[in-house]
């Protein structure tokens, strides 16, 4: 299994796979607020789909962890209060903007705006760490991939369009997410990868359905089989997209397998025009899709010679 996640074909087309997924997310979120019938404006019921939705993500994450590697499951007193944060800003703040915001918005533009958790990494990022300041490459990334949000949200006839609960909160979604990119970084040392995906998703579904469950209005959501099925889809796509991830970052270089993130609006559009009934590619969006990507790709690339130091620095770290 190892030797898959360092064959570099096979980790490209891991990488390519997750981001689909991600991509996928959008138009199967979109379809799934028709299926239960859950109204624009029901910010409860959207609560009690996500608390669903990543209770049964995080539990598949741990089930995985504790038959692959079981003592890595067990954290102590002071790593589940940093993990009960992480679920707080990183499931719960984030996905409550995520899915209301998504419900404002087409799935286009949706895959788009989410993008700008990439770009508002890169500006804290700036902050945080001496050794990942901004410099002429990263700010160039930033402004196409700010232009394509900008972009994206342009009319046949250049009217722009911005709600709060819609684009804001699609773009606060991406701020809560950096914020706890950081915060992981810094707080979750010590912890295994999937450890800190697996409690963060539960802990923060948990908290979800706490304060949506006894809100929650008779007939707020329509279950049907289909409904089920994508609601098992979403769950699934998170919880293997993220164990594949991880694996490959595991044993590759994080700027090369990161720069593949670019795929995930991209498919995300193309998936939505493709399922969500109404919503067709255009200029704008494609336009839009094209600088966001270009964006995501500068801002990860390292170049040559920062991968070889980053080899160098691994080889040099299994052999101690």
């Amino acid at each position: 299994m190892r030797g898959i996640f360092q064959n570099r074909w096979a980790v490209i087309g891991i990488a390519i796979f997750c981001s689909i997924l991600w991509g996928s997310a959008f138009p199967v979120l979109k379809v799934s607020y028709e299926e239960f019938q859950m109204a624009p404006d029901d910010v409860i019921s959207k609560i009690v789909f996500a608390g669903m939705r990543f209770l049964l993500a995080g539990l598949i994450v741990l089930a995985f962890l504790l038959f692959m590697k079981p003592k890595s499951i067990i954290v102590t007193r002071r790593q589940f209060f940093i993990l009960m944060i992480l679920g707080i800003i990183q499931t719960a703040l984030q996905y409550f903007f995520f899915y209301n915001g998504l419900a404002k918005v087409t799935g286009m533009q949706g895959a788009i705006l989410n993008s700008s958790g990439t770009f508002l990494t890169v500006i804290l990022a700036h902050f945080f760490y001496v050794n990942d300041r901004m410099n002429w490459k990263k700010a160039f990334g930033l402004l196409a991939g700010f232009l394509g949000i900008i972009v994206a949200n342009w009319g046949q006839a250049f009217e722009f369009s911005f709600t709060f609960t819609g684009e804001g909160y699609m773009i606060l979604s991406g701020l809560t997410s950096a914020i706890a990119t950081i915060m992981a970084k810094e707080l979750a040392t010590g912890i295994h990868p999937f450890a800190i995906t697996g409690w963060q998703l539960s802990l923060g579904a948990v908290f979800l359905l706490l304060v949506g469950v006894p809100n929650l209005s008779e007939g707020a959501m329509v279950f049907t089989p289909f409904g089920w099925g994508l609601f098992i889809y979403s769950a699934l796509l998170s919880s293997v997209a993220f164990a594949l991830w991880y694996s490959i970052l595991k044993y590759n270089n994080a700027g090369e397998i990161s720069m593949y993130k670019f795929i995930v609006p991209v498919s995300g559009a193309i998936l939505s025009s493709i399922f969500i009934p109404g919503e067709h590619l255009n200029f704008y969006t494609v336009a839009a899709l094209a600088l966001v990507a270009v964006g995501i790709m500068i801002v990860n690339y390292k170049g040559k010679q920062h991968t070889e130091k980053e080899k160098e620095k691994q080889i040099f770290v299994k052999e101690q």
